[in-house]
């Protein structure tokens, strides 16, 4: 049994990794205001989604399931197909100005006049682009089995000055600028590197690995966009464009090809298959670039550290946890409840009851009443009183007294 596409799930694979991967650097490129490059994550990470999804949906079926998706997919693919180079361009019109020694962005007005020039080439020109094929469209879309949505341009020789001719000149601008870097660099070398040395948004690996992505990303989209031209011319013949109302007859037709139909033509294979590997491609070039660079590291390791960090606190939280439960553990099993005292150890003070009271008259003929406390023993039986002398002691206080009033009169 032949197989519909060869290349599943290989393909999904890679698209995905082309979706996430471009995006981990995009945080610090963002903070260095290289807006060229952040339009070039963005634009190449939304390009691989869409042919992502694409490719789970569409895989071994030309359904027309999803036509709202269709006609936002399209869109995507022909906006991304001259906002790549746009970025690639932008990317060398910045390495260009640092060669020649100029001020990257010196003043915060400066920065955003830069950043203004290069929203005007990756967001506003892909924007025009996409509104102009619609003057080249002749129906709503195309479905390629395991391909997905593609659009439906009307080859004529319109198509050529409103399509397919324009990443080719956003590729060969780029180059050129390439070019002038180049030569600024051999030609000021020394000042180049005084004036990176004081530029903390951009090293010079940095510059070196923007400027070897751009060359890469010229070498293969613009031979890629001069091949599409070839694909086009020979696969099918160019008619002339007749009228708005010619193009545009039936439009909201969605034609549906099998792959077992559009795999016998080979202009197709080449075109279809060149168009989303190559993007695919672009994505993990960048990543390969700055994927793998020092800052690129450093922030791993501060990543794995913070996960790291995270995961050894909450084990630790268990452990103490744990060890408090066993510390209770072992305080009840060691608990043990009193025993009541023995008899020996009873004070041997004893307990007194009051059991009446005396008169005792002294020398002088006066009478004092004295309380009688019968000492009480542990089992509540009274102890009979010992005899109390009282007399001697009255007697005594009462003769000292009246010699002393004696003797001071």
């Amino acid at each position: 049994m032949q197989i519909s596409d060869p290349t599943y799930p290989l393909f999904p694979i890679f698209a995905f990794s082309g979706f996430i991967l471009p995006l981990i650097p995009l945080r610090w490129h963002f903070l260095a205001w290289n807006s060229g490059t952040c339009y070039f994550i963005f634009w190449s990470s939304i390009a691989n989604l869409n042919l992502f999804v694409n490719s789970i949906i569409w895989h071994g079926n030309a359904k027309n399931s999803a036509p709202l998706w269709c006609d936002i997919s399209i869109r995507i693919m022909m906006a991304a197909s001259v906002a790549i180079p746009a970025s690639s361009l932008c990317i060398n019109r910045r390495l260009y100005h640092i060669a020649s020694i100029r001020a990257v962005s010196v003043t915060r007005a400066e920065k955003r006049r830069a950043i203004l020039i290069d929203s005007l080439f990756c967001v506003l020109l892909p924007v025009l682009f996409t509104a102009l094929q619609y003057v080249v469209q002749g129906h709503r879309f195309n479905i390629y089995g395991d391909f997905g949505p593609f659009p439906a341009l009307y080859n004529t020789a319109l198509l050529y000055i409103l399509n397919c001719i324009w990443p080719v000149i956003l590729g060969l601008i780029s180059a050129v600028y390439c070019v002038l870097s180049l030569r600024s660099f051999m030609q000021r070398r020394a000042d180049f590197n005084s004036f990176l040395s004081s530029n903390k948004s951009l090293t010079t690996s940095r510059y070196f690995r923007l400027m070897a992505l751009s060359m890469t990303e010229i070498c293969c989209t613009t031979p890629l966009a001069i091949t599409m031209i070839c694909i086009n011319v020979l696969g099918s013949q160019v008619g002339p464009w007749r009228s708005w109302a010619d193009t545009h007859f039936d439009y909201g037709r969605v034609e549906m090809f099998p792959w077992l139909l559009w795999r016998l033509s080979p202009f197709a294979i080449a075109g279809l298959e060149a168009n989303r590997w190559i993007t695919v491609f672009c994505s993990l070039l960048f990543f390969a670039f700055f994927g793998f660079a020092v800052e690129a590291r450093k922030h791993y390791r501060m990543w794995w550290k913070f996960a790291t960090s995270r995961f050894s606190r909450k084990e630790t939280q268990q452990e103490k946890k744990h060890r408090n439960v066993n510390i209770v553990t072992e305080l009840k099993m060691d608990y043990t409840k009193p025993l009541p005292p023995s008899p020996s150890t009873v004070s041997p003070l004893p307990l007194y009851s009051s059991t009446g009271s005396t008169v005792t008259t002294c020398e002088d003929g006066s009478s004092t009443e004295i309380d009688v406390y019968t000492p009480v023993d542990a089992k509540f039986k009274k102890i009979s009183p010992s005899p109390i002398e009282s007399e001697c002691s009255f007697s005594s206080v009462t003769e000292s007294q009246r010699d002393r009033r004696h003797t001071v009169a």
